[in-house]
């Protein structure tokens, strides 16, 4: 280890190990630096406009710059300058005690990572030192490359652009006496979903405003300016208005620029001290002054003006990340870590402050390090309808729990971007009524409502993953042709939840009117590749896609979900009116099974349909009916959960948090698929067959979509895609000759 000190005789604690520089005494530390400025109680300081607090701030800030560097620089990799732009406001949320904080930026990773370690909420996962920070930063089991469920203290997980916004809004409906401020890079501002998102939310919930967003206005994207970088700051100002936020607070560093920087951004780490320290004390009063407002109801946004990079490797685009040539040992990243190295005594006081604020470390205070309480549900009020019987609505029927659902659990909320009565869920409406400022019975619309309906698909999935992630239960409604804009931030939660470390209920969607029942629209409306994505996302091990056949088993598929943790659990149906085909015993061996037998004929040679789907289980009954007088044998098996039908070793199930280690037996697979020829039939896409045809001994062949077209029928729009009747029996009967 390379040390470099002025101070001598001094032991260096165990969480000081791996520091590479540590710098000269700086100035009026023994002024200002005696004690720190965050009371031990109260978990905060006395006063924004302290000295000392404004002081060590500022070490703060600079602190987090160094171990941003030095951990990215471990590894020639990763993203220091984003996080280092606006190291100030991290600084001063944390003084403030303020440690419920999400991004919207998974570039920020390591700086999130070093407040982490400061506040020793690494602890948890076996990180004491700075060398353990290093060694366990981009490694397996350690600090991902962006944040994850899986890091202490951190309380959501941020990768893609446009999901940041949504975990800070669930968290505050949650938790409405908390701030949960977000950093937003202004890279990212141009993604279209960040301030619709923040638009209807605040419509919807106009008295939820203790969500803050941090606009981090470096005038850079990944490779290049950013698309708002030309925009003046009245500009910038009027923009956040007009989007209906009342208070904007905006400190550019600019304003306290004494070295001349060209251009309209510039790098605060270069000032003099002096105006360091008041550049620092305008961010944390603007902090303090954004906070009071977001907490007393007013829509608020933090902008912080400073150029991309202050304080690192280097500055603009190119600090975005770190390439192979940027190693510790290269001279740049050198000498950056001794521009920002602190003295021991400093890293201690920065060390107590984080430790004391918020109340301790953010591994043991964060809303999301505790299980939130949930009210019983009891029974559901299940409703068995006869085999045979008149055809029923699945989605009605699974829309009548819902709704018992919401009453019990007023925290509950469901979500839909095309309307649930195009769903025939209406009566969800009927009793939780659409979120609305204008009430109208009509349209069972009220401020109060439970159901949220944005005309966005990633909007509906935000809220809704983000209530899950947070604690509280949610349902995602979707039309299954639109749900793709909703599914990236589905799977960033499911992805997560399988490695949080607290259990939270499963995230729930509905895909309904899928593309057999939407042939009318034609292939805008017809969308397989989804049921590809959720097949692909099976083998994560804690993904369910459920597959019941008629309005008595989504009975049960929803009343199971329920009962789970932290899984991501997908029920496709139809809206239309189809036969009930099962009981609700059949129902629940065909979920615990993942398929239950629907018709068998035996005798002779023996045709197994292995079926994914309501809709097209009309074809195959009537390819059983053609068989049959063609004196060949028959088993229809409606698939309810294709995830069980896997084998252990197929999927992750083992390193999931509640892991599932339910799995089809042998001998059950047998029983419900063995014969002497195999078809899978679905609707969708042919991924979904995959655990079946893995294990299948037979000869086999499968019947899956093709394409979208106009047509006037279901059963018109199968035809073109060869999902028919004679089709089906044609095969059959060659496959068994």
């Amino acid at each position: 280890m390379s040390v470099e000190k002025s101070q001598t005789n001094i032991i260096i604690p165990n969480f000081y190990e791996g520091i590479r520089y540590f710098g000269e005494t700086l100035p009026d530390f023994d002024k200002y630096g005696v004690k720190a400025a965050i009371d031990r109680i109260t978990g905060t300081i006395t006063s924004p406009t302290d000295p000392a607090a404004i002081y060590q701030t500022l070490l703060l800030a600079d602190a987090l710059r160094y171990l941003t560097l030095q951990i990215t620089g471990s590894k020639a990799s990763g993203h220091p300058g984003g996080f280092a732009s606006q190291a100030e406001v991290y600084a001063a949320l944390v003084m403030l005690g303020h440690k419920n904080i999400l991004t919207e930026v998974g570039h920020h990773a390591p700086g999130f990572y070093s407040a982490m370690f400061l506040d020793r909420s690494l602890e948890d996962m076996g990180i004491y030192t700075v060398q353990q920070l290093c060694d366990r930063f981009r490694e397996c089991h350690g600090l991902l490359g962006h944040l994850s469920g899986y890091i202490p203290g951190i309380l959501a997980p941020a990768g893609p652009l446009g999901q940041g916004q949504h975990f800070a809004m669930a968290a505050a409906l949650l938790h409405k006496d908390k701030l949960f401020p977000f950093t937003l890079g202004d890279g990212g501002l141009g993604e279209p979903y960040v301030m619709s998102g923040m638009m209807h939310f605040n419509t919807a919930y106009p008295h939820t405003t203790n969500f803050l967003p941090v606009l981090v206005w470096n005038g850079y994207s990944q490779e290049h300016h950013s698309m708002v970088s030309f925009k003046t700051n009245e500009e910038m100002t009027a923009y956040w208005q007009a989007s209906g936020f009342e208070e904007v607070v905006l400190i550019n560093a600019k304003n306290f620029d004494d070295k001349n920087q060209a251009g309209e951004y510039v790098n605060s780490t270069v000032f003099s001290f002096r105006k360091r320290l008041e550049f620092t004390a305008a961010v944390l009063k603007g902090i303090d002054k954004a906070a009071r407002s977001a907490l007393g109801g007013k829509l608020t946004i933090f902008i912080i003006k400073q150029l991309k990079g202050a304080g690192v490797h280097t500055i603009g685009a190119k600090s975005h990340n770190l390439y192979p040539k940027d190693t510790l040992n290269s001279p740049h990243i050198i000498n950056s870590l001794k521009q920002r190295s602190l003295p021991i005594e400093a890293w201690q006081l920065v060390r107590t402050n984080c430790e004391y604020a918020g109340g301790g470390a953010a591994a043991k205070t964060v809303v999301t390090e505790f299980e939130l309480h949930l009210p019983e549900l009891g029974e559901l009020p299940l409703e068995e309808y006869s085999i045979c019987g008149e055809p029923k609505v699945s989605t009605a029927a699974m829309g009548n729990l819902v709704s018992k659902v919401g009453k019990l659990d007023r925290n509950f909320v469901v979500t839909n971007a095309d309307g649930n009565a195009a769903s025939g869920l209406n009566n969800i409406n009927q009793t939780l009524k659409i979120i609305h400022p204008t009430i109208d019975d009509l349209y069972h619309q009220e401020p109060n409502g439970q159901v949220y309906e944005p005309l966005s698909e990633d909007a509906c999935a935000g809220l809704a993953t983000g209530l899950s992630l947070m604690g509280a239960r949610s349902l995602w409604c979707s039309y299954e042709s639109f749900a793709i804009n909703g599914l990236p931030i589905w799977q960033t939660v499911t992805q997560a939840m399988a490695e949080l470390r607290r259990s939270t209920p499963s995230t729930i969607a509905l895909f309904t009117a899928g593309a057999l029942e939407q042939g009318r629209n034609g292939w805008t409306h017809q969308r397989p590749e989804i049921e590809a994505y959720c097949a692909a996302m099976m083998r994560n091990g804690n993904v369910f896609p459920l597959f019941p056949p008629d309005a008595n088993s989504i009975q049960i598929c929803y009343e199971w979900a329920l009962t789970t943790k932290n899984k991501g659990i997908i029920i496709t149906a139809s809206k239309s009116p189809l036969p009930v085909r099962t009981t609700f015993e059949m129902a629940r061996q065909g979920l615990k099974n993942g398929g239950v037998i629907l018709k068998e004929v035996v005798g002779g040679k023996q045709v197994v349909f292995a079926v994914i789907g309501d809709m097209v289980l009309k074809p195959v009954f009537e390819a059983a009916s053609l068989l049959e007088r063609e004196g060949i044998a028959v088993k229809i098996v409606s698939v309810i959960n294709p995830r069980y039908l896997y084998r252990p070793g197929d999927v992750a199930w083992d390193s999931c948090s509640e892991s599932e280690a339910n799995f089809t037996s042998d001998n059950k697979f047998a029983e419900l698929f063995a014969g002497d020829a195999l078809i899978g039939v679905t609707g969708g896409a042919l991924g979904m067959l995959e655990p079946i045809m893995l294990r299948n001994n037979c000869r086999w062949d499968v019947f899956a979509w093709k394409r979208g077209e106009t047509t006037a029928s279901d059963s018109e729009l199968m035809a073109c895609n060869g999902l028919n009747a004679t089709a089906l029996a044609k095969r059959a009967i060659e496959l068994v000759h």
